[in-house]
């Protein structure tokens, strides 16, 4: 496998498998324990990862209830607002010269076919988003170096429980509202940047019992994937399976009128072209 090989990862009942036509390949029992089974694991050997092929592996077939988050515990999961113009103006909020950054934390995420808990009393919201991986360490990289950087996409929900996410006093509780257990799903898989013709500009929606919320392309963004690489590890090292959710285009619930939030029973399904679709379902406590 060459750097230009393209490549589809996934999280199989907690083991990494590359997906090929078929099925999936188990990557530890097809490198003869090379790699490691544990798909957060694997990422700390990507690049050594991208240079192997399983010659003689037979795929399997697979379940995609089984498939969880492609990186179901990153170190750092970093989260970016107000990232698309539509949905500043929809929140109006006139965006900054820098991307608003928080976090969602890791015991929210979640994979393929969750089913998310919703909070007694709350007012659970919607957000597509590409979520990026992370695949070496990155410190100060330049935009024009970033997707050498980048693992994989993805595509992502941040579901915000928005009474607590905005509720007083100052500063406002943007992480603990966005990490209700289940309220980062991930998936289906990875898809590795050189799948696409331009990793830029990808079609991204999101819909709930069948009926389109978002619709928005990924070259809408105010701050690139590349700029976003950029700008965060300008402060932090990013490590080997970092997430990045890169923010949402407008259509959320909390800005309609009259506004509308998740319920017991329904059902959503969020697309970007070239990945796939993440579908997640949602229960009453």
């Amino acid at each position: 496998m060459d750097e230009g090989k393209l490549m589809r990862v996934a999280n199989l009942a907690g083991r990494a498998v590359l997906l090929a036509d078929g099925g999936a390949i188990d990557i530890e029992k097809a490198g003869g324990g090379r790699f490691p089974a544990d798909p957060q694991a694997l990422f700390e050997r990507w690049d050594e990862l991208r240079a192997w092929s399983p010659d003689a592996a037979e795929p399997v077939p697979i379940a995609e209830a089984e498939l969880g988050a492609p990186a179901p515990a990153p170190r750092q999961v970093f989260a970016i607002g107000v990232n698309y113009r539509d949905h500043a103006e929809e929140s109006r909020i006139e965006p900054g010269a820098r991307p608003p950054v928080f976090t969602k934390f890791v015991s929210c995420l979640t994979g393929q076919d969750a089913v998310v808990v919703l909070p007694e009393g709350g007012l659970t919201d919607w957000e597509v988003e590409l979520v990026v991986v992370i695949g070496r360490p990155a410190h100060r990289v330049a935009a024009g170096d970033a997707w050498s950087y980048v693992a994989g996409l993805t595509v992502g929900q941040d579901l915000s429980e928005r009474i607590t996410q905005l509720s007083p006093p100052q500063p406002q509780q943007f992480s603990l509202g966005k990490s209700f257990p289940g309220f980062g799903p991930m998936g289906p898989w990875l898809v590795t940047p050189d799948e696409f013709a331009d990793p830029d500009d990808l079609e991204i929606a999101c819909y709930l019992d069948g009926e389109r919320m978002q619709h928005a392309r990924t070259s809408q963004m105010i701050f690139s994937v590349p700029e976003l690489v950029e700008r965060l590890s300008s402060v932090t090292p990013l490590l080997p399976g970092d997430v990045i959710f890169t923010g949402t285009p407008g259509g959320i619930g909390g800005t309609r009128t009259p506004a509308r939030f998740l319920t017991p029973g329904e059902h959503l399904h969020s697309t970007i072209e070239g990945i796939g679709t993440l579908r997640t379902t949602f229960t009453g406590a």
